[in-house]
């Protein structure tokens, strides 16, 4: 493992591709006490003149209890071959099991964040605004009837790109 930091800017492949198709995994917490899952909601690009990154947490996740406690996060793309690990951490909660130890990933960090020795690349994110996303805000009713029909609704986090790395 050799992780190259590199500029937001110059992060490979098609960033679409890797959050909706591919997957990717969120992690938060500090090296040696962490949760990850995976997301395949967010947004990235500019905004308040910085790289910024947007992710929406769903209040059941475990995760969210370390994205609440951490002033930063990690995004980071899986080298092809980890689709298992993947879905396990879309699939399964920290809270029952290790989440690590089932899904054959190691753990690594950055900037002394979390991450995986198995990673394409990880950025690394510090939290800039998070906010509620209740139902009366809204606006197009088919989008919220699909996406929320157990009521656990997401919290929107948005982070600044502070530092991107390359696993070499």
């Amino acid at each position: 493992m050799s992780f190259r930091k590199i500029e937001p800017t110059e992060l490979p492949g098609n960033i679409i591709d890797e959050v909706c198709n591919k997957w990717m995994l969120l992690s938060a917490g500090t090296e040696s006490d962490f949760n990850f899952m995976t997301v395949n909601w967010g947004m990235m690009g500019e905004l308040w003149f910085k790289p910024a990154v947007t992710v929406y947490v769903r209040h059941s996740r475990h995760t969210m209890n370390y994205m609440e406690s951490s002033d930063t996060f990690t995004l980071t793309a899986l080298k092809p071959g980890h689709e298992d690990a993947l879905k396990l951490a879309g699939s399964k909660s920290g809270r029952d099991i290790d989440k690590l130890k089932e899904s054959g990933l190691t753990a690594a960090a950055v900037n002394g964040c979390p991450t995986f020795e198995e990673a394409a690349y990880t950025i690394v994110c510090k939290k800039m605004y998070a906010d509620e996303m209740p139902p009366e805000n809204f606006l197009d009713k088919e989008v919220f009837d699909k996406a929320y029909t157990d009521e656990d609704y997401h919290k929107m986090y948005i982070g600044q790109i502070v530092a991107a790395y390359v696993n070499d």
